[in-house]
């Protein structure tokens, strides 16, 4: 089993990680909020950072908390962000 396909094991407990890997982008955010220092290190060596940008550019609803959310805006150097994305009931 690949690093990425271990993170993808933890991370995604519910699916198998080649379904977890069928959605990069999905994956990328699910690191971004729920990941590990080690998980991370693996998701940005196979990972570019434009796929970073691109998950806060479009998050998925519902995922990101307010610390991760703004956390992720400061790395990246980016304006204060908004209110992460919410999902709709």
């Amino acid at each position: 089993m690949t690093d990425l396909e271990q993170v993808a094991r933890r991370l995604f407990w519910w699916k198998s990680p080649a379904e977890a890997l069928a959605d990069p982008h999905r994956f990328v955010a699910q690191v971004m909020v729920y990941g590990t220092v080690e998980d991370l290190a693996v998701a940005r060596h196979h990972f570019s950072e434009s796929a970073f940008r691109e998950v806060l550019a479009e998050p998925p609803a519902g995922l990101f908390d307010p610390r991760s959310w703004a956390y992720w805006h400061v790395v990246f150097g980016l304006e204060a962000p908004p209110e992460p994305p919410r999902r709709r009931l």
